[in-house]
């Protein structure tokens, strides 16, 4: 079996290679548990919860942080603030609860970055709070497989550029991996690069893009090594 020509293998994090939108999702549900009570009849909490978090990007960003403060944000505001202290104090303890979370590692994934490692140089780029990513890298048991760990803001094609730029890969000898075709797959491949979808279960509404671009996907990153050849 011949090796695909790549020099580096490029790894998402967050539901790549651990699990996070699931926990993300039993948290917006329980907000909107939370603050039915209080809304106006006709209130769709869960849009308007969304709403307010898609507003907040450029100033929040991304990760538990970031969903935290626009889960306060629409607590008080579609709820005309009639949302009571003490279910803002509940929701500020669920989100710190959330950022104490283990690392829970996907499928697979030990075994697979060990096998590609032997074949390929590795480099993980995952966007969110500093933080909080750095934490879960450190504690996942997986940073001595990566020759370097980008954590950034954003994941588009000027980012992916200047970190290509930064450690001397050249994109067409590249190829990422992840679970995200916005975040993941379609930068890269603008840059001339290779971008591999791997799905998880969930994914985040503002994670959704529409496309027509052609590009593999995997059903699990068990499938990566042979898909790579190796």
């Amino acid at each position: 079996m011949t090796l695909k020509p790549f020099d580096v293998i490029g790894f998402d994090a967050d539901d790549t290679l651990w699990h996070s939108e699931d926990g993300f999702h039993a948290s917006e549900q329980r907000v909107v548990q939370m603050l039915a009570p209080y809304v106006a009849e006709g209130v769709d909490v869960k849009a308007a919860l969304t709403a307010v978090e898609r507003k907040n990007l450029r100033a929040f960003g991304y990760g538990v942080k970031a969903f935290g403060l626009s889960a306060v944000e629409a607590a008080v505001t579609i709820t005309e603030g009639r949302v009571p202290a003490s279910v803002v104090g509940d929701i500020v303890e669920m989100v710190r609860a959330q950022l104490a979370e283990p690392v829970r590692l996907l499928a697979h994934v030990s075994d697979v970055l060990a096998h590609v490692g032997r074949h390929y140089r590795m480099v993980l780029i995952t966007k969110g709070d500093l933080i909080h990513q750095t934490a879960k890298v450190e504690t996942s048991g997986l940073e001595h497989h990566f020759e370097h760990v980008e954590i950034v803001l954003e994941k588009d094609p000027g980012t992916y550029d200047r970190i290509l730029r930064r450690h001397g890969i050249v994109p067409e000898r590249f190829c990422m991996v992840g679970n995200s075709v916005k975040s993941d797959v379609l930068p890269v491949m603008a840059l001339g690069g290779t971008a591999v979808h791997v799905p998880y279960p969930l994914l985040w509404e503002l994670e959704h893009v529409e496309h027509d671009e052609h590009f593999v996907e995997l059903a699990s990153i068990a499938e990566l090594p042979a898909w790579l050849g190796c």
